[in-house]
């Protein structure tokens, strides 16, 4: 009984003395992005949120679904219709992203001079970043021209350079936004120096990549073009009821199946052979 007493005791004891220390609260965990959010933003699509886009998608692929089973009455050959009509968003999107991310490509390196040259003109770095709003060049104006009413708003620097990353959701963008950051922080007198270099690197990247892609557009060109023939003859006999006959049976259902594997399979490998590496957002 003594050594149960004196255990409780000393166990008392080490809470009390536990309760004198501050626990420092967790951090607090940042919501992970879906692939979909992220599509989203690098296409520069804002309005739209990823259930919208998800209803959009589904009710597109329904209505053509429907639409084809009213006109042939096999809804085998509906459905997979139908499920290529849903992908049509998801292919716009990505489609929309790919000439964002080139467009910024193309058009980073004056935005990189215009900064350059105001820095070098003694403007500080948040209005040398708001006059790119009104003389950087015309794709990029409208980004910039939010983050000056978020800096005149709330005056933080490091709060609206961070919309502004997220805004642009770009990895060029994330260098030279760090960039920026370090150097109002810490200070230092290379920055027209190291943004002149960094100039003529995008200037060099950009071009080697677009060489790389107008090579690359034969590849995927043609294979969309193999994907798309057979569908494309399969959409032309559904004006024969005979065939829809024969497609509605268990065999023809199996053929439908397994060519739409067939399909999707190659499709992706296809562009998975040819695809150039895309530059993740690091610091992002």
């Amino acid at each position: 009984m003594a050594a149960i007493v004196g255990l409780m005791g000393g166990i008392g004891l080490f809470f009390v003395w536990w309760a004198c220390w501050a626990v420092p609260p967790p951090a607090p965990r940042t919501p992970r992005e879906g692939r979909i959010a992220a599509l989203l933003r690098r296409a520069g699509i804002d309005r739209v949120t990823t259930a919208g886009f998800v209803a959009s998608a589904v009710g597109l692929g329904l209505f053509v679904a429907l639409s084809l089973f009213v006109a042939t009455s096999a809804w085998p050959v509906a459905v997979c219709f139908g499920l290529f009509a849903s992908w049509l968003p998801v292919a716009a999107v990505r489609w929309q992203a790919r000439r964002r991310a080139a467009l910024l490509r193309e058009h980073w390196p004056d935005a990189v001079d215009h900064l350059r040259s105001a820095i070098r003109a003694g403007l500080p770095l948040p209005e040398a970043l708001i006059q790119l709003g009104h003389k950087g060049p015309a794709p990029l104006r409208p980004v910039f021209l939010e983050f000056a009413a978020d800096y005149r708003a709330g005056g933080r620097f490091g709060a609206a350079l961070d919309r502004l990353k997220g805004r642009l959701a770009d990895p060029i963008a994330d260098r030279i936004v760090e960039s920026l950051r370090l150097t109002q922080e810490v200070g230092g007198s290379d920055l027209g120096r190291l943004l002149g270099t960094l100039a003529e690197f995008l200037r060099e990247s950009a071009r080697t990549r677009s060489e790389l892609e107008a090579r690359q557009s034969w590849t995927v060109n043609g294979a969309r073009l193999a994907v798309a023939a057979p569908w494309a003859v399969l959409l032309m006999l559904a004006t024969r009821p005979e065939a829809m006959v024969a497609y509605s049976k268990p065999i023809g259902m199996a053929v439908l199946g397994g060519g739409l594997a067939v399909s999707v399979v190659c499709y992706r490998l296809m562009l998975r052979i040819g695809a150039l590496p895309r530059e993740e957002r690091v610091l992002g």
